[in-house]
């Protein structure tokens, strides 16, 4: 199935969907801010995480929930940069989670496999050139704009259609700015940007993304769309801890699709689910 999901230079090959484990290392995320806001806290997370199945660990300290102000550099740097160090010595995959060339690259130099940026690369024009330099592995995600005014940008005539159309023009651009095409993975961006309906779209065209011919995350971790499947008779969503089986139940569906990996707060479920997801394809032949 590696061939399917893709290889990502520079990363280890896994023969199922990888499992992404997620640290906040923020005051405001939207379902786990400040539970990990210390860097020893932080770190031993991510370590726990990576004990439970995760096979990379993505380390971010701004948030990106909608309405979300930005954090600015020097304080981001001091969130993300020791957390990526500890983990890295400890030998866990790490991905720095940021919109910032600097912290990108001083992620990097503290041990950073990849960069996971929300932006594709359209919120710090220098951060292209920066991964193209360092060599590593960029995630290429579909963004409309910044936390604070992205939900007005959620209007599509078709949805699936547009985002591939977007995500395709960013990766071409990205190839041009030098990074090399085997070194990026592409992301839809469940939730910037979009409503519940473009989500589950998008969900169910994974193919249509897979087309573009790079390696696919898939990112839907506790987010809105999935309060709204599971909200109430009264139309209220249960709180975003308590979307961790849904979560899993979609990685079990984006691992059937052929995504190259899945990004989750909760790791246990979601890291059986997609074993399970593998056996299945296994006996199919």
């Amino acid at each position: 199935m590696s061939t399917l999901r893709g290889v990502v230079a520079g990363l280890p090959q896994w023969d199922r969907c990888a499992v992404m484990g997620v640290v906040n290392v923020t005051p405001d995320s939207f379902s786990d801010g400040g539970l990990w806001f210390d860097t020893g806290a932080a770190v031993k997370h991510g370590l726990e995480l990576a004990a439970e199945g995760a096979d990379l660990v993505d380390v971010g300290g701004e948030s990106t929930r909608p309405g979300a102000p930005r954090v600015d550099e020097a304080e981001e740097l001091r969130r993300v940069v020791p957390v990526v160090r500890g983990l890295a010595s400890e030998g866990v995959v790490v991905s720095v989670d940021t919109m910032r060339a600097s912290v990108a690259e001083q992620a990097v130099a503290a041990g950073a496999a990849l960069v996971n940026d929300v932006s594709g690369g359209l919120a710090d024009p220098a951060m292209v050139p920066a991964v193209a330099d360092a060599g590593v592995p960029f995630v290429v995600m579909h963004w409309r704009g910044f936390s604070e005014d992205m939900n007005s940008r959620a209007v599509y005539a078709d949805v699936v259609g547009e985002v591939v159309g977007e995500l395709r023009q960013r990766m071409d651009a990205v190839v041009t700015g030098g990074v090399a095409p085997e070194r990026i993975v592409i992301d839809p961006g469940l939730g910037f940007a979009k409503g519940a309906e473009h989500d589950l779209a998008l969900l169910a065209r994974l193919d249509a993304l897979r087309a573009l011919g790079r390696p696919l995350l898939v990112a839907a971790s506790r987010k809105r769309f999935l309060g709204r499947v599971l909200a109430g008779a009264d139309g209220s969503p249960p709180p975003a801890r308590e979307r961790d089986a849904a979560t899993a139940a979609v990685s079990a569906i984006s691992a059937r699709e052929g995504a190259w990996a899945v990004r989750v707060h909760e790791v246990r479920a979601t890291a059986d689910a997609v074993r399970v997801a593998r056996a299945v394809e296994g006996a199919a032949g």
